[in-house]
């Protein structure tokens, strides 16, 4: 990708040339995909909804304003159809100082600009950056709310079938169920309810059961 990086240069690369570029790079199109795809969250995930299956790869800094990143890999995110082109697509927002105001999923932990209501499924800002996220990538779709507050019941439900298992040192099939957790859909329920673990109230939040299996969880996948 470095060569094909000084190449573009080279030409002087312009939006449009730096999508030739990348339209006519189908094998290591391909070869980058299948890297993604085994970083992406849960079942080859969307990285952005965290729903769909992530199917196309998308440059999170756009051709359009950033060419000679067509092929920088750090600029690589799989993404879904519909997130790629319906809300993504060339948005990029910035600061008054020039600093991208989306958060970064490859160097970023989204819960310091989000916070996730359970319950509900509804993604809050705590930042300008997590609101300008919310709004570029549709977080707020209600069929994207309503998958999260479904995956929260899923969740409380696996992990009180995992605290079953372990007290009946059925180890195997807990290790089946701790996978399970891991790779489904909207993985970022389950990392919010290991991000509030720890804090006061969070029996509360999760259950007291649901708690200790969660704190089980995090042993097993370790």
């Amino acid at each position: 990708m470095a060569a094909r990086t000084t190449a573009l240069s080279r030409q002087g690369a312009s939006g449009d040339r730096a999508r030739r570029a990348w339209s006519n790079a189908d094998v290591l199109r391909r070869q980058l995909r299948e890297v993604l795809e085994g970083m992406a969250p849960g079942v080859q995930r969307c990285m952005y909804c965290g729903d769909s299956q992530g199917s196309s790869i998308d440059h999170f800094e756009p051709l359009s304003l950033a060419p000679l990143k067509a092929f920088a890999w750090m600029n690589h995110l799989l993404a879904c159809t519909h997130c790629n082109s319906n809300h993504k697509r060339d948005r990029f927002p910035v600061d008054a100082e020039g600093h991208c105001l989306l958060v970064d999923p490859t160097s970023e932990d989204p819960a310091l600009h989000l916070q996730l209501v359970l319950r509900t499924g509804e993604y809050q800002a705590r930042t300008p950056k997590g609101q300008a996220t919310i709004e570029v990538f549709g977080l707020a779709r209600p069929s994207l709310e309503r998958g999260r507050a479904k995956a929260f019941v899923r969740c409380r439900s696996m992990l009180r079938d995992l605290g079953g298992l372990i007290e009946a040192g059925e180890d195997d099939e807990a290790m089946e169920v701790a996978e399970s957790l891991r790779v489904q859909p909207f993985a970022d329920v389950l990392h919010a309810m290991q991000t509030v673990q720890d804090r006061p109230g969070a029996a509360v939040v999760l259950g007291a059961r649901e708690l200790e299996s969660l704190r089980w969880l995090t042993v097993l996948l370790a």
